[in-house]
């Protein structure tokens, strides 16, 4: 029996954060249920300069984390680069392929290395939770089945993902699966909020793997609270922490998208190990 090897690619750059704790959770829960041997490897890529090498693993997760996703010139950012490649290219050649999830900062770095829009500083930071529209194609994405439309995740960004360049993603095969709240009658751009890069290589601006606990555990953070109620208000505020642990929220988002996208990565590789054997 084969086993199902993940790599974690922690990106917080050595900063406390309840995105990665999720993360872990996540993956843990599908080793348990699994009855395949899952082996899961963390990897400290930003503070530590640690990259999983491909060959190594099947399934990769990579966080976010604070900062600026454009170029600073550390050792890390190349590397980081050539594992993008590497794993879009691998699938390209190879019948076994690479799963990556690319989540929030690992998103943004991912869209400015494929050259698929103009990824900036918001006027503000954003953080809370959010209504994600699907589009048209979001609308069949198997990672969003039994989820509502908009559905809602947990945001915290300084970025923002604006005037995608189409060509380019036809060029590369990739295609927006959501955007932020799609308001015609603001003259502001919706913000890019989900990615499908190939069939093996999604990414999403927001944070799936988001729990009620680990959200109230962040808005304990002045930043992330003032941030939230600059935002909404405080009269959304209170109705976010109101409805926080609503099982059709934040709570479905996280039982869906990632153990979904976990489970199509494990059933596809066993598939291939059988049509190698």
């Amino acid at each position: 029996m084969k086993d199902i090897r993940i790599a974690l690619l922690d990106m917080n750059n050595n900063h406390v954060n309840q995105g990665f704790r999720n993360i872990k959770e996540i993956s843990e829960t599908f080793q348990q249920n699994s009855e395949e041997n899952v082996i899961i490897k963390t990897f400290d890529v930003r503070f530590k300069d640690e990259m999983p090498d491909i060959g190594d693993f099947d399934i990769f997760i990579s966080s976010g984390g604070p900062g600026t996703p454009h170029r600073e010139g550390f050792a890390w950012e190349d590397r980081f680069a050539h594992f993008l490649d590497s794993i879009f290219e691998h699938n390209q050649y190879n019948e076994d392929k690479k799963y990556l999830f690319l989540i929030c900062h690992s998103f943004q770095l991912a869209s400015i290395h494929w050259k698929l829009g103009n990824i900036c500083k918001r006027k503000s930071y954003s953080f809370g939770v959010m209504p994600v529209h699907k589009t048209d194609e979001g609308k069949e994405e198997f990672l969003f089945k039994n989820l509502q439309n908009p559905f809602y995740a947990v945001d915290s960004r300084a970025y923002q993902f604006i005037e995608p360049d189409h060509d380019r993603f036809e060029e590369l095969g990739m295609t927006i699966m959501a955007i932020e709240k799609f308001r015609p009658h603001i003259n502001l751009e919706r913000a890019v909020m989900a990615v499908r890069f190939s069939d093996e290589i999604f990414g999403t601006q927001f944070h799936p793997e988001a729990s009620p606990e680990a959200l109230i555990e962040n808005l304990k953070d002045d930043k992330n609270r003032e941030a939230m109620i600059e935002n909404f208000g405080m009269e959304k505020y209170l109705e976010t922490m109101d409805r926080i642990d609503d099982e059709d929220k934040i709570i479905l988002t996280r039982h869906q998208i990632l153990p979904r996208f976990l489970q199509f990565a494990k059933k596809n590789i066993l598939k291939e190990v059988e049509s190698l054997a």
